[in-house]
């Protein structure tokens, strides 16, 4: 893992100030420059060469949306966003997301003390794992059609694990979906408010169902539970059919919802599935993958040249946990094989 060398573009000098003093103390992090906007950071990123550059949404003259797809479009570059969480703010992270920006983080204009410093202390982490990212490699999605054809549940369910990248991951799985899936869980490790809004678009846009996890529910076909409350975890309790569980405990390894949790209750319960390590940060998934393969499941890792921060695929693969390295574009026919009696 190599230094990160931060570009802060930002319209107003003290949240410039801000954000270089908080990543000037991260490990790993320099910041090797500032700018007020596009203009200057055009000139910057010429002169000083940084490797992931922190961009502000709302800034006069070209705003940080054209002049992320400047950058994805010229000489692509890891880009964190940094934007308000309003509704609006939530529908341009998605946007940015689709451009290619590596992670999208909230402004913490409202918070109190001790949450404005919880909540920047995730930045430098954020920044270093940007800079260690595969956004140079980031290739246009491929067009899916959803396997409607010869799709007969065979009763096994999907579980995936995703956090930085995962919304640009799986909004290219989900679209191979069918109608009829197979009962999906999905523990998602994003900003809540970004993850809402991309629940209410995938819903719209898919042929199947996306929905919020909640406690209680029976997994049954058609429907895409996706957990995200950072202070719950998701596990999945067996039966016929099986119930989605919300509990209340610790972090699993600073986690929560913890993939390890999710994949282990699975394996524990010897509930039948496919499950599959995606783009993220950190090792969670790995030992919980690993207990799922040694169960019988069919276990999966994204390729770590797709995926946009490859430390959580990478893990898996070094456990033994992935019987098989995908490709983002394969993934999504693959899980839909496994859970298909045709």
């Amino acid at each position: 893992m190599h230094e990160a060398r931060v570009l802060v573009v930002d319209d107003s000098a003290a949240m410039r100030a801000l954000f270089a003093d908080i990543l000037d103390q991260a490990k790993n992090v320099t910041v090797v420059g500032a700018a007020a906007s596009a203009a200057e950071a055009r000139d910057q990123i010429i002169a000083l060469r940084p490797n992931v550059v922190t961009l502000d949404v709302e800034m006069p003259g070209m705003n940080g949306i054209e002049f992320l797809a400047e950058i994805m479009g010229t000489a692509p570059l890891p880009v964190v966003m940094l934007s308000s969480l309003t509704q609006a703010g939530t529908e341009t992270s998605l946007k940015a997301y689709e451009l290619g920006a590596v992670e999208c983080f909230p402004k913490p204009l409202k918070a109190t003390p001790e949450q404005f410093t919880k909540t920047v202390g995730k930045l430098g982490k954020i920044v270093l794992a940007a800079a260690n990212s595969n956004v140079k490699d980031r290739r246009a999605p491929r067009e899916h059609k959803a396997a409607e054809t010869n799709f007969e549940w065979n009763g096994h369910i999907v579980a995936l694990s995703a956090s930085m990248g995962g919304i640009d991951a799986l909004t290219q799985i989900l679209s191979y979906f069918p109608e009829k899936c197979p009962p999906t869980v999905i523990a998602l490790n994003a900003e809540p408010a970004v993850v809402e809004t991309f629940i209410k678009r995938m819903d719209a846009d898919l042929k199947c169902a996306v929905k919020a996890a909640k406690d209680g529910t029976p997994l049954t076909q058609g429907t895409i539970h996706i957990a995200f409350d950072p202070d719950l975890h998701a596990v999945i309790e067996p039966g016929t059919p099986p119930r989605l569980r919300l509990i209340d405990r610790d972090p699993v390894e600073g986690m929560r919802p913890s993939a390890n949790l999710l994949f282990g209750s699975i394996a524990k319960g010897s509930v039948p599935a496919a499950a599959a390590v995606l783009t993220g940060m950190g090792s969670d998934g790995a030992k919980g993958l690993k207990l799922m393969r040694n169960s019988g499941c069919r276990t999966f890792a994204q390729d770590r040249n797709t995926a946009m921060v490859a430390e959580a695929p990478t893990a898996a693969i070094e456990a033994d946990a992935a019987e098989t390295e995908l490709p983002l574009d394969d993934m999504g026919a693959a899980l839909i094989a496994s859970c298909n009696s045709a």
